[in-house]
């Protein structure tokens, strides 16, 4: 069962009571997903690869929040991307709605996505004429694709929680989806997730973290193939 609870900056998340945990900084959901993945992430993408569509992976599309952000900020900046976010447990359309994330983004944002959600969970979906939207409904160890991604945003539930989400065998499935020079942006860093991604051909960027957090991590991904 999820339950909708306020964060810190006035915008919603849900605690997920089977994990034990929110979906976003108590601190601050709306701000967790600006700062952590629109702008060390999707902001660098952008001036990395120029050429479009950007090709973005989620692990963890949950909420749907970190979409949405890209989303708004894509139609900003007349971006053409490929949305993939795997989800195991996806939210129904109801729970969804009931984040207020609507308030967000533009109206016609919110109506793309919501119409077209239950189809993406099947699918690749157009959302937009610029955005095309797949959620993967199974588990990154399931998650097997040739495509190669300019970008990941790593969103899981945090090691506490849901440590086998962030072994050292599943943070190199990960990296095997990025392409050279691909970025993994995540809210987390600890000692075991810098090694690991080191091992498989990342360098490592520590940047300010969200509110509430005083570091996140940022890796790029060498010439090098990763492999798991």
């Amino acid at each position: 069962m999820n339950i909708i609870t306020p964060t810190g900056d006035g915008s919603n998340t849900l605690y997920n009571e089977t994990i034990g945990e929110h979906y976003h900084s108590k601190h601050g959901a709306l701000q967790e997903s600006k700062h952590v993945f629109i702008d060390a992430g999707l902001k660098h993408a952008q001036e990395s690869f120029p050429d479009q569509p950007l090709q973005i992976l989620e692990i963890g599309f949950g909420t749907g929040l970190n979409f949405l952000m890209t989303a708004a900020f894509a139609a900003e900046q007349h971006l053409h991307i490929n949305y993939t976010g795997i989800e195991a447990y996806p939210l129904g359309r109801e729970e969804l709605s009931a984040t207020l994330y609507d308030q967000y983004v533009p109206a016609e944002i919110w109506e793309n996505f919501i119409s077209n959600y239950d189809q993406a969970l099947t699918k690749s979906t157009a959302v937009n004429s610029r955005l095309q939207l797949t959620i993967p409904h199974i588990t990154l160890q399931e998650f097997h694709t040739e495509e190669r991604f300019d970008l990941v945003y790593f969103d899981a539930f945090s090691v506490q929680h849901q440590p086998e989400m962030w072994s050292e065998e599943i943070i190199g499935h990960v990296c095997s989806f990025l392409k050279p020079g691909g970025i993994f942006v995540t809210y987390a860093i600890t000692g075991k997730l810098k090694r690991a991604l080191k091992s498989f051909g990342m360098s490592i960027e520590k940047l300010p973290g969200a509110p509430g957090k005083r570091e996140m991590l940022r890796a790029i991904k060498n010439t090098q193939t990763c492999h798991p």
